[in-house]
């Protein structure tokens, strides 16, 4: 095993073993989702977003790819993709840091402080700067609308039943080409 594929499982399980709730994606370890709550005392308390990262093969030398699943409203985040404008993860990521500083560090430091000068969401940006106020009251709306723990629950459930859904029409075309075709 490489020093990259041994580094990326041991950050996962350093992952896996904190208070994050990690949903892989087909039982790989390059896909998955991070269940993320928004900081204590801020804006975003209660939230809850289902993060989905993706480790290249060249983990921890190159940054994760990161994105929110559950619309967030934020200037840094893109409100359409979940992707994420956060300089650490995406021009300044190093081998010392790990997937907990992201959850722990990165992620947090972003919705405590967004930065609308290098906004994703414009508009997001735009009613920060102009009336904090009411960017705020937005900020608590999405997150009741759209980041309740529920709100990334039945996303999952209905992903696995897809998934059931895709094996089955596998077997059946797979039976087909075995038992072949009738003789016309």
């Amino acid at each position: 095993m490489s020093s990259p594929s041994k580094r990326r499982e041991m950050d996962l399980m350093k992952l896996m073993m904190s208070d994050y709730k990690v949903d892989m994606i087909n039982d790989g370890m390059h896909e998955f989702f991070v269940h993320f709550h928004g900081p204590k005392d801020s804006i975003y308390q209660g939230g809850v977003w289902k993060v989905r990262v993706e480790l290249t093969e060249a983990y921890p030398y190159k940054s994760p790819s990161i994105g929110f699943t559950n619309k967030i409203y934020h200037p840094n985040v893109d409100e359409m993709s979940g992707s994420v404008c956060l300089d650490v993860i995406n021009q300044t990521w190093s081998p010392m840091f790990d997937l907990v500083n992201i959850f722990e560090v990165f992620l947090p430091q972003l919705l405590l402080y967004p930065n609308p000068s290098d906004p994703l969401n414009g508009e997001a940006a735009s009613l920060m700067m102009r009336d904090k106020n009411a960017y705020e009251n937005k900020v608590k709306e999405y997150c009741e609308r759209y980041a309740k723990p529920e709100d990334i629950s039945p996303e999952e459930e209905e992903e696995e039943s897809d998934e059931e859904l895709s094996d089955a029409e596998g077997y059946d075309s797979g039976d087909e080409a075995i038992m072949g075709h009738a003789d016309p």
